[in-house]
């Protein structure tokens, strides 16, 4: 069995190619509608039009595969070649009708568009979450009908945990799935954002920001430590000293601490690589 499919979907993807026996019909546009569960959410525009041309001179040579539903016919695979008969003013497609559950149509949609390599990251998250909250489906139910490791699952749905402007910087292609696997493990939100920040601007490689997150977690450890000594006098910090931070932080893009003892004190600016540090000290020569 092929390792790339699950035991279901070795027998459902077959049934999408389209036989001598088959019969085809011309269905109006009108009556189709494209698959609710699909996971690709964009597609490009580009490719949509060459493949436009195509079908205005040669026509559509593949026929669609659609399912009956209420008022016409939903479609199962060929959403492009639908979209594409369009925009070159068809009024109707050739078809295929099969008869498919609405979980073999997430199944399918997911499974097709993983093999053509069409979704980013987060939409496989979501197709995967989608999938195990409409079918009641565990992490290792999901794996076995997808052909996929658990652990594999549990990455990609781990991606929904983040902020908002990260998951749309990786679907946009700016954060790879690897930088999000890693941003993903840090509990931090104000943390991760300036990591992320880091990552866009500054270029930096899986590996980087994988060394900053751990000289981040050493030294956490040791204001830990030295927390536990000081938590017992503590006092209220200067509002004006956490706005000034802030300020700091916007300015040189990085973790930044004044740590005051009376009418002294010190000004920490972390860096997290040679690249970075370099960065800094151009900031601060230009600013004296």
């Amino acid at each position: 069995m092929s390792k790339r499919l699950g035991r279901g979907l070795d027998a459902l993807i077959p049934s999408l190619s389209v036989n001598d026996d088959d019969k085809v019909i011309e269905v109006a546009i009108t009556q189709l509608r494209p698959n609710p569960y699909q996971p690709r959410k964009t597609f490009d525009e580009q490719s949509i039009k060459e493949l436009a041309e195509s079908i205005k001179q040669h026509g559509v040579i593949q026929p669609i595969i659609v399912r009956t539903v209420m008022k016409g016919y939903e479609i199962i695979a060929g959403e492009r070649r639908f979209r594409a008969s369009q925009l070159c003013g068809n009024t109707t497609v050739p078809a295929v009708v099969r008869s498919f559950s609405d979980q073999q149509v997430m199944e399918i949609a997911l499974i097709e568009n993983l093999q053509r390599e069409d979704l980013n990251a987060i939409e496989v998250a979501i197709a995967y979450q989608n999938l195990m909250d409409k079918f009641k489906l565990t992490q290792e139910e999901l794996s076995m009908k997808v052909g996929k490791s658990r652990s594999h699952i549990a990455n990609f749905v781990r991606l929904l945990a983040l902020p908002e402007s990260i998951k749309d910087n990786v679907s946009r292609g700016t954060i790879s799935m690897g930088h999000a696997r890693a941003l993903a493990g840090i509990k931090d939100l104000k943390v991760q954002l300036e990591l992320a920040e880091l990552i866009i601007n500054q270029g930096w490689s899986v590996r980087e920001l994988e060394e900053a997150i751990q000289k981040l977690e050493s030294l956490k450890d040791e204001d830990s430590n030295d927390g536990k000594q000081a938590k017992s006098k503590a006092k209220k910090r200067d509002p004006y000293i956490e706005s000034l931070e802030e300020s700091l932080r916007e300015r040189f893009k990085t973790t930044v601490k004044i740590k005051q003892q009376k009418d002294k004190g010190k000004i920490e600016l972390q860096y997290y690589n040679k690249q970075d540090l370099e960065r800094l000290l151009e900031m601060l020569q230009y600013m004296a």
